[in-house]
């Protein structure tokens, strides 16, 4: 949406507070984010090789659809299957044709996957305790929870709509 002139002169703009706490927001988020992707390094892993394989770990049977897992990592499908083709490169998953749908494809987490996942998950958990969760109070963990879940679920809804 371009700002019409109208538009712009009724912004509701940020108030001193508003906006120191949106520029925290961004400016942790993309701190924490690049201290997780440089601690996976070691291991040969990136962000979203991690966060696929834990996913893929959590679901029945090690596997989920192809555009099931697109969904919940929010990756358009065509760079979920240049990501998944990389991985499969390297061992962690397969493809696997879904008897139910003849388009339909699985990426199926491999037993060299799981045992990667097995190896890298202590650090990764070490990792976010370091960076974020010791350095909050478990009252404010539970507060932020709760002050993000309505933007999570209002985000997520509108999904489908992006």
């Amino acid at each position: 949406m371009s700002p019409t002139d109208s538009e712009s002169t009724d912004t509701p703009w940020l108030s001193d507070a508003e906006q120191c706490a949106w520029r925290t927001y961004l400016d942790a988020s993309k701190l924490i984010t690049h201290q997780m992707e440089k601690d996976l390094q070691p291991f040969g892993l990136t962000n979203n090789d991690y966060e696929i394989l834990v996913n893929l770990s959590e679901s029945a049977e090690k596997r989920m659809r192809m555009s099931d897992l697109a969904t919940v990592t929010l990756q358009s499908k065509s760079r979920l299957s240049h990501q998944i083709t990389r991985m499969e490169n390297a061992g962690l998953v397969r493809r696997e044709n879904c008897e139910s749908d003849r388009r339909g494809l699985y990426a199926v987490l491999t037993e060299e996957g799981g045992a990667v996942m097995h190896k890298v998950a202590p650090y990764h958990v070490a990792s976010v305790r370091r960076h974020f969760i010791d350095l909050i109070k478990p009252e404010e963990l539970i507060r932020m929870s709760t002050i993000l879940k309505p933007v999570t679920e209002d985000l997520r809804g509108k999904r489908g709509k992006i």
